[in-house]
């Protein structure tokens, strides 16, 4: 097998590395690629060989790699002169861990099926360290069955390599990701902000907070209970007493001059909870509504969702 990976920058070298640990000592190779040659040396001195642009590349591969910056330089290694379509063989499978665009990566699924070869979209999360470690997560959407034939290459890269659905999946599910890391970083440093100018150090006010319901779950982990199961009652926390204490934040940030446009978004869909009656429900039932915003109804089988919990306990 030959496996060529394109794009050796800060996520991608340490990608390359690890594909070539895990698939050289069996006695496969590895072909490599930069737009700056110089970033291979380290690559080529453990044994990988260069291609001179992504034609060549692909022209030698059984499965390809690729780690960009965006769609933008994604369509150049696929579409431009000697981009892989130009020598792409029929049947490879190609996986592009960028972060990019649902309507590029659709798109690109279809030109390389006219060449016979599979297409996936592929990113990846875990930052630089877990690009190094090897604890990467990598969100595919495509082939299922093809997936399955190449996740042993996959898993060289990263420990969390999960098929998602249809071609543009793995795309969607990392926008998801990210954008929710941002807005709550934004919703962090602006409840922060208030508790620091109201006095609290920040060290302690981090200690404070970190011992408490949010602080001691993951992110995502309080969504099984109500949002993805749809079951609002009983409340683990009432929806009026949520509102009391967001007004009560909202209030003190009016006094000390604090901007709080991310909890006064919150107060207004609690608020609206709270005229359609739905004080005594649980206060994620303000979810609601942005769901009913988006003409989506999102309700998971209970079934589904144990199955779901039960392989998150035992895959960590």
């Amino acid at each position: 097998m030959k496996a060529g990976f394109i794009g050796l920058g800060t996520m991608g070298a340490s990608m390359a590395a690890n594909l070539q640990k895990g698939i050289q000592k069996d006695g496969h190779s590895v072909i490599v690629h930069d737009i700056r040659k110089d970033f291979a040396a380290p690559h080529i001195k453990n044994g990988a060989t260069w291609a001179d642009s992504p034609a060549a590349l692909a022209a030698e591969c059984d499965i390809i790699f690729s780690s960009l910056p965006g769609p933008v330089e994604f369509d150049a290694v696929s579409f431009g002169l000697n981009g892989l379509l130009a020598g792409i063989k029929s049947g490879a499978a190609y996986f592009d861990l960028t972060t990019n665009s649902p309507s590029t990566v659709r798109k690109a699924y279809d030109e390389y099926k006219k060449k016979g070869a599979y297409f996936f979209d592929a990113p990846v999360s875990g930052a630089p360290s877990g690009a190094a470690s090897g604890k990467l997560a990598i969100w595919c959407g495509g082939d299922a069955d093809v997936f399955d034939k190449w996740k042993p290459v996959l898993d060289t890269i990263g420990d969390q390599a999960m098929y998602i659905g249809p071609i543009g999946t793995g795309s969607i599910a990392k926008l998801v990701h990210n954008c929710y890391h941002y807005i709550e970083a934004a919703a962090a440093a602006e409840v922060f902000s208030m508790g620091v100018k109201a006095g609290i150090e920040p060290l302690a006010l981090w200690e404070a907070v970190r011992q408490g319901a949010a602080g001691r779950r993951g992110a995502f982990d309080a969504l099984t209970r109500q949002f993805l199961p749809n079951k609002y009652e009983p409340p683990a926390f009432a929806l009026r007493l949520g509102h009391k204490d967001v007004f009560l934040a909202t209030e003190l940030g009016r006094e000390l001059d604090v901007p709080m446009r991310m909890a006064n978004l919150a107060l207004a869909d609690l608020t609206e909870g709270l005229n359609r009656g739905w004080g005594d429900r649980d206060a994620r039932a303000i979810m609601l509504l942005q769901t009913e915003r988006a003409g989506v109804e999102i309700k998971v089988d209970p079934q589904r969702l144990a199955e779901a919990l039960e392989r998150k306990a035992k895959n960590g």
